[in-house]
């Protein structure tokens, strides 16, 4: 597919509610902004690519996405630096991983061209939403979903591509308790927990339900055969830190191959911070709770970047992880965010600048 900006049909809302938003007091995904932008996928390919004004949708109910639930979509941030310049963080990467993510759906794949082009064509038009205040940013949700209609049990014919974007603020407030998870499953082999899936989500909302109640904010996510192994925490891939020792899980069929994960096992191969990635027992992690060799929890995702992790809940028992004054999380998010906001040199060539 080739395209430009210059195919790019805009309209643009001739009532803008930016002056509405207080930029000062952002919540996390609760404002959006003026546009979108959308394309349609019908007669087998993607066509009329537009900016227009954020709205309602109009679907039949008898669209496949709410019968079969063909739903992806995908999480980035756009950043302004000192000078008012604006970047994106690995964007390519997200890109890839929404295909990845059709593919297993049986979704039609985005071209690069379309999802790049698209979204530089919005970030264009409303630049003004990228908030400046620190630790803020524009939250990016590209997602596409079956509006091909019919009952009947298979893949849509036609889909709908969006990208529609939110200024927010931080995603977590406070300490961060976690609940390992003992019945309930993520995602099992051969399935679709590698895929932004919005039925992924869906289905992890209420053991969430049932862990807010006994007093957590997450759940990390067991393997699904006898939940033995550390998987994910919520919404986030967990790191743990035994010693001086950094692991995460290896990624599989059942977890997110996350960008920010990414990033951070690249950072530490070049600081040479010691770092093992494999399956990690919830025995392993108790015990090191217990004999005092485990020094930090944190997860990492686009939404939160790097978020402590003060405590876990395992068996009716409930453990408090120590206050570092230098700990791997704090000095993760420095370095990622640094970047993001061109406050340092990028020497893995992740900043992406939107011209």
């Amino acid at each position: 597919m080739d395209l430009s900006l210059k195919q790019i049909r805009v309209e643009k809302t001739p009532h803008s509610r930016i002056k509405s938003v207080n930029f000062d007091k952002l919540p996390f995904g609760k404002e959006v902004s003026d546009h979108m932008f959308v394309s349609n996928y019908k007669d087998g390919s993607w066509q009329d690519p537009r900016v227009v004004p954020y709205q309602p949708l109009s679907l039949e109910p008898s669209a496949k996405v709410f019968h079969y639930g063909q739903s992806i979509f995908e999480g980035m941030k756009a950043y302004k630096d000192a000078e008012g310049k604006v970047w994106l963080f690995r964007p390519q990467e997200n890109q890839r991983r929404l295909n990845t993510s059709a593919k297993r759906l049986a979704i039609p794949e985005v071209p690069a061209e379309l999802f790049m082009e698209g979204l530089k064509a919005l970030l264009e038009v409303d630049s003004d939403w990228i908030p400046t205040s620190e630790g803020s940013s524009l939250y990016i949700r590209p997602f596409v979903f079956a509006s091909g209609t019919g009952f009947h049990a298979s893949p849509a014919d036609e889909y709908t591509f969006i990208i529609a974007t939110s200024p927010s603020g931080a995603y977590f407030g406070g300490k961060i308790g976690v609940k390992i998870e003992e019945k309930y499953s993520r995602a099992a082999n051969g399935g679709v927990g590698y895929a932004k899936a919005g039925g992924n989500y869906a289905g992890q909302f209420y053991p969430t339900q049932l862990a807010v109640k006994e007093g957590y904010q997450q759940v990390i996510w067991t393997d699904d055969h006898k939940h033995e192994f550390i998987e994910e925490a919520g919404a986030m891939n967990i790191f743990i830190r035994i010693g001086d020792t950094l692991l995460t899980s290896p990624t599989s069929d059942r977890i997110l191959d996350g960008v920010t994960r990414k990033s951070i096992l690249s950072l530490a191969e070049a600081e040479g911070i010691p770092l093992e990635v494999r399956k990690v027992r919830v025995s392993e992690l108790v015990a090191a709770a217990e004999n005092g060799s485990l020094k930090e929890l944190f997860g990492a995702g686009t939404a939160a970047v790097v978020s402590p992790i003060h405590s876990f809940g395992y068996k009716d028992r409930r453990f408090e992880l120590p206050e570092l004054p230098e700990s791997y999380a704090s000095h993760f998010k420095k370095r990622i965010t640094d970047i993001q906001y061109n406050r340092a040199k990028d020497p893995f060539g992740w900043r992406y600048a939107v011209k």
